[in-house]
């Protein structure tokens, strides 16, 4: 099974970016390649979901075998002493992964459009690098900040 979210979605990937470049190759619009990559992230997000989800179902219904009170008795002091790990510690590495991963993507979206205008500014004004530069790394500080979020979110 965790070879299977492993290879999931770097198989996606690659067969997504393929698809994208033999598209834009075929004279396809950047919209639909983009639209297409999309959609495939959106669905490998998903089943990564479920099978996780599935994955803690499965190791419960292990767990939920009926022990003997000497055994309920210790886990039981075990669970006082300790956070479950289960579905919390699973939801936890879940969050910090789409923080990191939401941030980035939101970072990319500023730099993107934060970059070409400021190095059209210092073209036309070499002395308005300092603001440019200031604006760019505002852009790039959105990942940093889902970073530190996501650190502080893992166990």
């Amino acid at each position: 099974m965790t070879v299977l979210l492993i290879l999931l979605p770097i198989l996606t990937i690659i067969i997504s970016a393929t698809i994208a470049v033999k598209k834009k190759i075929g004279g396809a619009s950047a919209k639909k390649a983009f639209r297409y990559n999309a959609i495939a992230f959106l669905i490998v997000l998903v089943m990564l979901i479920v099978f996780a989800v599935g994955s803690f179902a499965a190791g419960s219904d292990d767990a939920a075998a009926a022990p003997s009170t000497e055994t309920q008795a210790s886990q039981q002091a075990e669970e006082s002493a300790e956070p479950s790990g289960g579905l919390d510690k699973g939801m936890a590495y879940l969050a910090a992964g789409l923080s990191t991963g939401l941030a980035g993507i939101g970072g990319g979206i500023a730099v993107a459009a934060g970059a070409p205008a400021a190095i059209g500014a210092v073209s036309e004004d070499p002395k308005a690098f300092g603001k440019a530069i200031i604006f760019v790394a505002l852009g790039e500080s959105i990942a940093l900040y889902g970073v530190v979020i996501s650190i502080l979110i893992l166990p």
